[in-house]
């Protein structure tokens, strides 16, 4: 099921095995951004984190991300939250569609 994105600030989109890899935990992320349930979400292979709040919250999380070693990119993204309300964007991993590309 693709998860829904939101436009009122930025979302860190995630490879759950990548996230895995290096040892993070939603624990850790909790601690560090006291996040809500629909502020942390898991479906299929991605994370979703956010929407992110406060003027920081988006770079500090990024740094800490690349910290514990992941790839900005190839293990995890942002999206801005910088689109206009009347759309909606969905994000779900390839394999969900048998799609590689």
């Amino acid at each position: 099921m693709p998860l829904n994105l939101s436009h009122t600030g930025p979302t860190l989109i995630l490879r759950k095995s990548a996230f895995e890899r290096v040892g993070l935990t939603r624990t850790q992320i909790d601690e560090a951004l006291n996040l809500t349930a629909d502020e942390f979400r898991v479906e299929g292979e991605l994370i979703a984190i956010g929407p992110l709040v406060g003027e920081d919250t988006a770079t500090d999380l990024i740094a800490q991300l690349e910290d514990a070693g992941l790839a900005y990119y190839d293990d995890f993204f942002e999206l801005s939250g910088n689109w206009p309300e009347w759309l909606r964007l969905f994000a779900m991993d390839s394999r969900a569609t048998g799609s590689t590309t």
